[in-house]
């Protein structure tokens, strides 16, 4: 009879803690999707917000040295806003972790080849995750504000991300296509933001920090190599 209760109890237990996993999933979701939404402006808004720089976000290459479908939409969508006179400055931020995989190089000469001078655009090279990316644009690059572009429903976790670590941060969303494996990214995007929400809280701090350098210099002194 002991046994039997224990093992209701456990079971119940079990089934009261899935239930509340299940709500914080939702209900944490929807917050940050909500949240993120207002921070998602116009041209007319971001037109006068004097940002330090737009900050484009990395994904992956192909061949090493081209940009993906997603990342080059991330890419033309900053390349419009910097000739629209959005902000003056831009920081691209990514995964160049190790010598044969480099997103950050290829941004910057996507970027370059679209006419945008090089001591514009600087590299954060140690972009490894979207929280990793706006703590190192805030804590290394003294960015204060900021415009990221990325895919919609990238944006907003982004956007939370920034809020919790205290950078002023407004969403551009890059061009709404529809990229093939669409429905498991949504999957790991909502389990990400979940994650997140604990990262933030704890305040994790990035794989590198390293010395500050002002966004609003020279963007050249992050060049590793001749682009």
């Amino acid at each position: 009879m002991k046994f039997g209760k224990t093992l209701r109890r456990i079971f119940t237990g079990a089934i009261i803690f899935m239930i509340i996993a299940v709500l914080f999933f939702v209900v944490s979701n929807l917050f940050i999707i909500e949240n993120g939404k207002k921070r998602i402006v116009p041209d007319q808004e971001l037109m006068h917000l004097k940002a330090d720089c737009i900050l484009i976000l990395g994904a992956g290459v192909w061949d090493g040295n081209r940009p993906s479908p997603m990342l080059a939409d991330r890419l033309n969508e900053g390349i419009r806003l910097y000739k629209k006179d959005i902000s003056a400055k831009i920081l691209v931020s990514g995964d160049h972790g190790r010598k044969d995989y480099d997103e950050v190089n290829v941004m910057k000469k996507y970027l370059i080849d679209a006419g945008i001078p090089g001591e514009d655009i600087f590299m954060d090279h140690a972009g490894f995750s979207t929280y990793e990316s706006m703590y190192r644009a805030k804590e290394v690059f003294e960015v204060e504000k900021t415009i990221v572009v990325t895919q919609e429903y990238h944006l907003y976790r982004a956007l939370y991300i920034c809020d919790r670590l205290g950078l002023e941060a407004y969403g551009s969303a890059a061009y709404p296509y529809v990229y093939p494996g669409a429905k498991m990214r949504t999957i790991r995007e909502w389990l990400a933001r979940d994650k997140d929400i604990l990262t933030c809280f704890f305040k994790v701090k990035p794989t590198f920090l390293g010395e500050h350098i002002n966004i609003h210099g020279n963007g050249n002194i992050t060049n590793d190599k001749p682009l």
